[in-house]
């Protein structure tokens, strides 16, 4: 839900009335993940989506529906293949979607936290006893939570600790707590979706090149910034895409700003006085990724002058060089959507290969089964 919040915080603030389905969980090669969700207000209109297409009628029926009598429920859909006109997944996938009316609680300040780009956790209920389905917690990063799960008194603290744990890592998904808080008895599925600030892409080099992959980044959903010594080229006016443009011998502005395990850094500059004080600096970072383009006479002799600088094999082994996937690409679009290709491979364990006539998985994020539990509550 928090995926589509600031259209929806926007439908709070207006006072509309609005029902929202959340997929929370999946089986097979579902099209999307936990967390993706489709939302109806009363006057019919939708946004957002739970199964590219598939379910999406009889989705939006259940969200009317819920609407209408303020039920809560858990709906499963999977494939049939003995009816064309049948509702299913075409993929062959499973579903549990969960519906919901949004009427007060803590749905509408998790959602406005979400649109406000702050840090927080929604946890919901959507396996257990039907009068506890539905119920919502929302967590901060600091471990505080507002909103209640109606259960034993313990279940709202460890509800909170699990949620502050994914929230930390910046996951959505499942986990299961028992009805009293602990890790036994009923059993009770939470889907927690974390709501965390956009992943940040630092571009080095402010070349023709960063500015097709200021584009992709954005594309991608990156907070991107332009990082180049030269102010005549690091300017607004060649990256208006950019979020962030910095003016800095790349190395320095390195060791100066914030990163995280999400963080990609796309070093475009290729010159030795720029790359090896910078690419020293990256790889000994906890970041996703860092990719150096140039050719491969040019990675050759700039992995040599690393090794002079004390960057040891083990660091070399994370350098993606020369950047990207091999798509043939020359233009600067083109090399953006290979760089763009090798992202997302390395951040979704892809291979890179084409689908076409491989036995790979489409999909390499490993789902968690559905629940089987399916319910509902006034």
């Amino acid at each position: 839900m928090l995926d589509i919040a600031e259209e929806l915080h926007r439908w709070v603030e207006q006072g509309r009335a609005f029902a929202v389905a959340t997929v929370v969980a999946v089986g097979g090669s579902a099209p999307r993940q936990p967390g993706a969700a489709l939302a109806v207000d009363s006057e019919g209109t939708a946004i957002g989506s739970v199964s590219g297409g598939c379910v999406e009628g009889a989705v939006y029926d259940l969200c009317v529906q819920a609407l209408d009598d303020g039920r809560t429920v858990v709906e499963r859909f999977g494939y049939s293949d003995e009816d064309a006109f049948a509702v299913g997944l075409t993929c062959g996938g499973v579903i549990d979607i969960l519906v919901t009316p949004v009427r007060g609680g803590v749905l509408p300040a998790a959602l406005g936290a979400a649109a406000d780009g702050a840090a927080a956790a929604l946890a919901r209920i959507v396996s257990g006893p039907d009068d506890l389905l539905g119920r919502a917690l929302l967590v901060r990063p600091d471990g505080g939570y507002e909103g209640g799960l109606g259960g034993h008194p313990e279940l709202d603290r460890t509800a909170a600790g699990e949620a502050r744990a994914m929230l930390d890592a910046g996951r959505t998904g499942t986990v299961e707590i028992g009805a009293d808080g602990s890790r036994c008895g009923q059993p009770l599925t939470l889907l927690v979706e974390s709501s965390v600030p956009a992943p940040r892409m630092i571009v080095f080099g402010a070349i023709d090149f960063a500015s097709a992959l200021v584009r992709v980044g954005k594309l991608l959903g990156y907070h991107v910034t332009v990082c180049d010594a030269r102010p005549v080229f690091a300017t607004a006016a060649r990256f208006p895409e950019a979020d962030e443009i910095v003016v800095a011998w790349p190395h320095r502005y390195l060791e100066s700003t914030e990163v995280d395990g999400r963080t990609v850094l796309c070093v475009l500059t290729h010159d030795a006085k720029f790359d090896v004080p910078l690419l020293k600096a990256a790889l000994r970072l906890p970041v996703a990724y860092i990719g150096a383009m140039g050719s491969r006479r040019t990675h050759e002799d700039r992995n040599e002058r690393l090794r002079g600088v004390g960057v040891t094999e083990l660091e070399l082994a994370r350098l993606r060089s020369p950047i990207g996937l091999d798509l043939g690409a020359r233009t600067p679009e083109e090399t953006a959507l290979s760089i763009g290709a090798e992202i997302v491979a390395n951040r979704r364990g892809g291979t890179g290969v084409s689908l076409t006539g491989a036995h790979t998985p489409i999909h390499h994020d490993a789902p968690r089964e559905p629940t089987g539990r399916i319910g509902s509550v006034a």
